[in-house]
């Protein structure tokens, strides 16, 4: 993995033209570069763009939830599990048992 790019969830002109730079993975970003009133709007994008362009680019698509401190967390893997992205990234994760939450939230979406 040479390259990463992250890109806000929330814009559909910037995931476009992520999705066409050749990145080894495009990161959609669902955490800082979104603005709170837009996290829902995120998640409708996103898991849009991700069902529609996974055949159309070789970069691996992985996707950043908000931190487990938030209440947003379920509703980001609601969301985007069923699209099937090939990882998730996990922001602020403090401890291994940061990892094993992610884990057990993942096995119920």
């Amino acid at each position: 993995m040479r390259s990463l790019l992250f890109v806000p969830g929330d814009s559909e002109k910037k995931l476009e033209k992520a999705f066409g730079a050749g990145a080894d993975v495009v990161i959609v970003d669902l955490e800082d570069s979104v603005a709170p009133q837009n996290k829902a709007l995120a998640r409708d994008i996103a898991a849009r763009f991700i069902a529609g362009h996974r055949h159309r680019t070789r970069s691996a698509i992985y996707v950043r939830v908000n931190d487990l401190s938030t209440d947003l967390t379920d509703e980001d893997l609601a969301a985007l599990v069923p699209v099937k992205p090939d990882g998730i990234m996990l922001p602020k994760s403090n401890s291994g048992q940061d990892v094993q939450h992610l884990s057990a939230k993942l096995r119920v979406h």
